[in-house]
């Protein structure tokens, strides 16, 4: 990296079978010609692949994913961020009792496991009712959030009220097949209902993919600011129902119950008209 001469870059290929190094310019410009012999200890056999996978049960057969992926060694904030902040947040989650929405949290190499994992749980997938893909999540930047790929389903509405209503900067982006694991949870066979929420977005900070991607690039404020913003979206979708009014033919006569003012007054009538809202929308399809 001829414009980050100290840093080392970080360059994967699982795929192919180039080899090479990855070093730092200064370093490079260092190095005398001349021939160099190179060995390589390493074996290209079939193998194992591994991933965790924890699951909070819920009464409603409906799940919350989290997915994240593990497969950047040396990386703070574009790896190890989002490993902390879900780990603390299954902890966190594990200790309240019994729930309505299971949660699945997943720690998987990036695009072989999130693939490995939907080939596994096909005849499952109709358990997913929203989905989170974290990364970057430990940085100085504020938050965006990636929509799903169909961009309204009910992970999008959540995530962009709690942002709205929490007063941080933020940024919302339309679905596209790039990035994260979201684009294979949102591929057109799945078409799951995920969306990806980080800070700084991938390839948008210089550190990123590189030796600079280090613990001086994580504050501990970041990692607790999106560990509080993670579980507000995890309690607002617990919370959430589909209410159904009960007598839905005509405004019911809320005077005889008590529930509607008697005198005049501002602070009434907002209150009354929180009442008829909530009425009016309770027919089984608004939440």
């Amino acid at each position: 990296l001829p414009a980050q001469p100290l840093l080392t870059p970080h360059r994967p290929s699982s795929i192919r079978r180039p080899w090479g190094f990855c070093l730092p310019h200064r370093l490079r410009e260092r190095l005398p010609d001349g021939e160099y012999e190179v060995r390589i200890d390493a074996d290209l056999e079939p193998g194992n692949l591994t991933y965790g996978e924890l699951v909070l049960p819920g009464t409603s057969g409906r799940e919350l994913l989290i997915s994240c992926h593990v497969c950047h060694p040396q990386l703070a904030n574009d790896n190890l961020s989002g490993l902390v902040v879900t780990a603390f947040l299954a902890r966190h989650l594990a200790g309240l009792g019994e729930r309505r929405l299971g949660l699945r949290f997943l720690w998987i190499p990036g695009t072989i496991g999130s693939i490995t994992w939907l080939a596994r749980n096909e005849s499952r997938l109709d358990r997913v009712a929203a989905g989170l893909v974290a990364a970057n999540l430990g940085d100085s930047g504020f938050f965006h959030f990636k929509r799903s790929r169909r961009g309204d389903r009910w992970i999008d509405r959540t995530v962009a009220h709690v942002l709205a209503s929490s007063g941080l900067e933020h940024r919302l982006l339309d679905f596209e097949p790039f990035g994260y694991d979201e684009r294979q949870y949102g591929s057109p066979g799945f078409d799951l209902p995920v969306g990806c929420l980080s800070r700084t977005p991938w390839g948008s900070y210089p550190e990123y993919h590189t030796s600079g991607d280090d613990l001086d690039l994580v504050r501990p404020s970041s990692l607790a600011e999106s560990l509080a913003v993670y579980d507000r979206i995890v309690r607002l979708l617990e919370e959430d129902r589909r209410l159904l009014n009960l007598s839905p033919k005509g405004e019911p006569q809320l005077g005889r119950r008590g529930l509607y003012r008697s005198l005049g007054g501002s602070a009434a009538r907002e209150r009354e008209l929180a009442l008829l809202w909530v009425l009016n929308q309770s027919d089984g399809h608004h939440t």
